[in-house]
C-alpha cells in the first residue's frame, strides 16, 4: 500500500477506535451492574433523554421553519437584519443561556424583583411565579441555542423553491398557509428533517444545561455511573445505548432523505418573490422572528455583560491562563484536524485500494457521537499506555515519571480532532471536488509528485475551504464541554463558566462566557457571508 492510503487508513483508524474502545468496555465489564442499571436509573436517564431531545427537536422544527418561512415569502419591518440575526443563537451554548435564563427570572433575579417592588410583595409567599429549574426550561434553552440548524436548512430549502408553483398554488385558490402545508413544506421536509436531526444529536450530546437544571439524562449518567461510582462497564454500557439512538436519528435522516425525490425545470426558474406585508400582520412577523433572537442571544448576552461591567472580573485570577489554553489547544486541535482531514481526502482519492474508500465515510462517526462518548474511548485505553509508557522509564531509568499523557492537553487535543473531523473531512472533500482533474492531471504530466501537486495545485484553490473549516472546527472547539471536564485537569474557558455558575457565581463566569460568545459571533458571520 502506499503512504497516501496508508495515511488515509491510518487517520480513519485514529477516529473510529474511541468508539470501538467504548463498545469493546460494555462488552467485557469487570463488573457488570447492567441488570442493576435496567431496573434502577437506565429508564429514568432513557425517559429524560428522548423526552429532551422530542421537546427540542419539535420546538426548533417549528420556530425553524416558521421563522424561515417568513423571511424568504414576506417583506415586513426589521426583514433585511433579522434574517441575519437568527443565526446569532448559534454563537451562544446552550449552558451559557441556562446560566444566564435562571440568572435573570430566579428569585433575586430582575425579573422577580421588580414584580415584588412593584406589587408590594414581601417574598415567594405573597405570589407564584414558576419554578425555573425544570425539565421544560431545559428544554426551551437548548432549543433557544440550536434552532439556527433548522433555520438555515429550511432558509435555503424554500429559497431554491420555484416561484412559479406559489403562484399556479394561489391562482387555484390557495391561500398563505395552504400554500405552506401543500407545496412550501413537503418541498423543504428533507431539510427540516435534517436540521432537527442535528438538534435532537446536539441535544444528546448536551451535558452543562441539564447539569445545570438537574435533568437527569444517558449524558449525565455516564459522568454519575463512572467519574462518581468508578464503573467503566457502566459507563461504557450507557455511552452505547447512547451510540443507539444517534445511529436510529441519522438512519432515520437518511432514509427521509432517500425517500424523498423532487425533480424541478432545469430552465427559467424563477426565484421566489417576497410579499409585502402591511398592518397587524407585518409587525406579527417582525415579533415572531425577533422572539428566537432575544431568547437565544440578547437576553444571554445582557444579563452576561450586566455582570461583566465591573473591571475587576475580568482581572480574576485564572482567567488569562483559562484563554491561552483554550486559544491553544483549540487552535492546535482545529489545525490537527484540517491537515488530517485534506491529507485523508486526497489520499483516498489518490489511493487504488478500496479500504480507504470504505473507511471515509465511517470516520465521520465522531461528530455524531457525544463528548462524553469520545472521552471514555480516549481516556482509559490512553491512561493504559501512559502506566505502560511511566513503567517501562522506571525499569530503564530508574525514576518515576507518572502520568505523562492522561489529563494533558495531548489528550484534549486527540479529543477535539476526533469530535470534529467531520466538518473539516466533509469541507476537504467538497472543495477537492471542485477543482478541475485536468489541472493536476497537468501537473503529474510535467513529473510532479502527488505532494508537489497538492501543495502547488489543490491547496491554494481551496483555501477558502479549509479556512472555513478551520474557523468552525475552532468554535466548536471552544464551546466544548463535556469531552473537555472529562479529559481536562486544567481549566479553560468552557471548564471555567461550568465551575464557577455552579457555584453560582455568574459574575466571575461572564467574562468568560462572553469571549466564548465572541469566538461564536465569528462563525455566524462565516455562515451569513456564505449565505447570502
Amino acid at each position: 500500500m502506499d503512504p497516501w492510503s496508508a495515511g488515509a487508513v491510518l487517520v480513519a483508524v485514529v477516529t473510529i477506535a474511541p468508539i470501538v474502545a467504548v463498545i469493546w468496555f460494555a462488552l467485557n465489564p469487570t463488573e457488570n451492574i447492567w441488570p442493576h442499571l435496567l431496573s434502577t436509573t437506565l429508564p429514568r436517564y432513557m425517559g429524560n433523554t428522548l423526552v429532551m431531545m422530542l421537546g427540542t427537536g419539535a420546538l426548533t422544527a417549528v420556530v425553524g421553519t416558521v421563522t424561515a418561512w417568513l423571511v424568504v415569502m414576506y417583506r415586513f419591518p426589521g426583514r433585511a437584519w433579522l434574517q441575519w440575526a437568527l443565526l446569532m443563537p448559534l454563537a451562544v451554548p446552550a449552558y451559557v443561556g441556562a446560566y444566564a435564563l435562571v440568572d435573570f427570572l430566579d428569585y433575586a433575579g430582575p425579573v422577580q424583583t421588580g414584580l415584588r417592588a412593584t406589587f408590594g410583595w414581601a417574598d415567594s409567599r405573597d405570589y407564584w411565579f414558576p419554578q425555573i429549574r425544570t425539565r421544560g426550561a431545559a428544554i426551551l434553552v437548548i432549543g433557544a441555542a440550536l434552532t439556527p440548524y433548522v433555520y438555515l436548512l429550511a432558509r435555503a430549502a424554500f429559497r431554491e423553491q420555484s416561484g412559479a408553483g406559489f403562484e399556479v398554488a394561489r391562482a387555484l385558490g390557495a391561500g398563505p398557509v395552504a400554500r405552506f402545508w401543500r407545496v412550501g413544506l413537503p418541498l423543504a421536509r428533507p431539510a427540516i428533517v435534517a436540521g432537527t436531526a442535528v438538534v435532537m444529536m446536539e441535544t444528546v450530546n448536551d451535558f452543562g444545561t441539564v447539569d445545570y437544571f438537574a435533568v437527569q439524562t444517558l449524558t449525565t449518567g455516564i459522568f454519575s455511573v463512572w467519574r462518581q461510582g468508578g464503573n467503566l462497564g457502566g459507563a461504557a454500557q450507557i455511552a452505547c445505548v447512547i451510540l443507539a439512538v444517534i445511529v436510529m436519528l441519522v438512519g432515520l435522516e437518511r432514509a427521509t432523505r432517500r425517500s424523498a425525490r423532487f425533480a424541478g425545470s432545469a430552465r427559467n426558474v424563477r426565484p421566489v418573490t417576497p410579499a409585502q406585508l402591511s398592518g397587524p400582520g407585518a409587525w406579527v412577523a417582525t415579533a415572531v422572528c425577533a422572539l428566537p433572537v432575544l431568547v437565544g442571544f440578547v437576553l444571554p448576552v445582557a444579563v452576561l455583560g450586566s455582570h461583566a461591567l465591573s473591571a475587576a472580573q475580568w482581572t480574576a485570577p485564572g482567567l488569562a491562563q483559562a484563554l491561552v489554553r483554550t486559544l491553544v489547544v483549540c487552535g492546535t486541535a482545529s489545525a490537527i484536524a484540517v491537515l488530517a482531514g485534506v491529507f485523508m481526502v486526497y489520499g483516498t482519492r489518490l489511493s487504488g485500494h478500496r479500504l480507504p474508500k470504505l473507511l471515509l465515510p465511517v470516520s465521520a462517526i465522531g461528530y455524531a457521537a457525544p463528548g462524553a462518548v469520545l472521552a471514555l474511548g480516549i481516556l482509559v485505553p490512553m491512561a493504559a499506555f501512559d502506566n505502560r509508557l511511566a513503567d517501562l522509564i522506571l525499569a530503564v531509568t530508574g525514576t518515576d515519571p507518572g502520568l505523562l499523557l492522561t489529563g494533558s492537553a495531548g489528550v484534549l487535543v486527540l479529543a477535539y480532532v476526533v469530535r470534529f473531523f467531520a466538518i473539516s473531512q466533509g469541507a476537504a472533500d467538497a472543495a477537492l471536488g471542485r477543482v478541475p482533474a485536468s489541472l493536476p492531471m497537468a501537473a503529474r504530466s510535467l513529473g510532479r509528485s502527488p505532494g508537489a501537486v497538492l501543495r502547488a495545485v489543490h491547496l491554494p484553490l481551496i483555501r477558502a475551504s479549509v479556512g472555513s473549516a478551520l474557523l468552525l472546527t475552532f468554535v466548536d472547539a471552544v464551546k466544548e464541554l463535556p469531552a473537555t471536564l472529562m479529559l481536562y485537569n486544567r481549566e479553560t474557558l468552557s471548564t471555567r463558566v461550568y465551575a464557577k455558575a455552579s457555584l453560582e457565581n455568574l459574575a466571575e463566569a461572564a467574562p468568560a462566557a462572553l469571549v466564548i460568545c465572541a469566538v461564536g459571533l465569528c462563525a455566524v458571520l462565516l455562515l451569513a457571508r456564505a449565505n447570502r
